[in-house]
C-alpha cells in the first residue's frame, strides 16, 4: 500500500544490501521504492526468470554434451553467467520483498505537503545563489542525469522535513555548505522501464529434422 514517507527513528534495524555491482549498501529493512521503480525491477525480475535464465541453462546443458567441461570455453562462460543470473534473481526478490511503495502523486496533507520528505522534488540555492532541482526517491532508482538522488544520501537527509524559506546545512565529504529551500513540489517521478541489456543470451536452435 502506498503512504506518505516516515522517517525512521535514530536506532532504527539496518541490514546489508548490495547494489548492481555487488558493492555494500547501508539500507534500512524497508526499500523505499516509487512505484516506477517497483515496476523496472519486476520487469527485469521477470525477464531473468521467464527468458535469461532458461535460455543460458539451455546453452549450458548444448555446451556440456560437447566434451570434457574443463577445456570448455562455451560451458565455462555459460556456467559463469548462469551464477551471475541466479545472484542478480536473488537480490531483485530481496529488494521487491522489502519494498515499500511510496507515490509521489499521492494526496498529501499538513506538512507532508510542503516539507521535503520521500518522493519531493526539491528547488534549493547554495550560498553562490546557484539553484538546483533533484527529486529524492529509492536506493535502486538513483540516476544522477535526472537528478534523482537516493533518500539515504548526505544531501537527501539535509533536506528532509525542510520546507520552502528553511536554511540546512550539507556535511559532505568536501566540507559543509549552506543551502536554502525554495521550493518543494510532489508530482510524478518518471523512471525509464528496463530494456532488455545487449547481447542477451538466446537459447541454441534445435537442429532441423534431417529427412531421412
Amino acid at each position: 500500500m502506498s503512504k506518505a514517507f516516515r522517517k525512521e527513528p535514530d536506532g532504527a534495524e539496518q541490514h546489508q544490501v548490495a547494489d548492481a555491482a555487488g558493492h555494500p549498501l547501508r539500507a534500512k529493512v524497508k526499500n523505499y521504492i516509487t512505484p516506477a521503480g517497483l515496476r523496472r525491477l519486476r520487469d527485469e525480475q521477470r525477464f531473468l526468470l521467464t527468458r535469461e535464465r532458461p535460455a543460458v541453462t539451455q546453452v549450458v546443458a548444448w555446451a556440456a554434451s560437447n566434451g570434457d567441461r574443463s577445456e570448455n570455453a562455451d560451458y565455462q562462460y555459460n556456467k559463469r553467467r548462469l551464477r551471475q543470473i541466479d545472484w542478480r534473481i536473488r537480490f531483485l526478490t530481496k529488494r521487491i520483498d522489502a519494498a515499500e511503495v511510496v507515490d509521489p502523486e499521492a494526496p498529501r496533507h499538513g506538512r507532508a505537503a510542503t516539507q521535503v520528505f520521500f518522493g519531493a522534488t526539491v528547488r534549493y540555492a547554495n550560498a553562490a545563489g546557484s539553484d538546483r532541482v533533484v527529486s529524492i526517491v529509492g536506493v535502486d532508482e538513483v540516476d544522477l542525469n535526472r537528478n534523482y538522488i537516493s533518500w539515504v544520501s548526505p544531501l537527501a537527509r539535509a533536506l528532509v522535513k525542510s520546507g520552502p524559506g528553511d536554511r540546512v546545512v550539507l556535511h559532505a565529504p568536501g566540507g559543509t555548505e549552506t543551502l536554502e529551500i525554495l521550493e518543494v513540489r510532489y508530482q510524478r517521478i518518471t523512471m525509464d522501464p528496463f530494456r532488455e541489456p545487449p547481447g542477451a543470451e538466446a537459447a541454441p536452435k534445435a537442429d532441423p529434422p534431417s529427412g531421412d
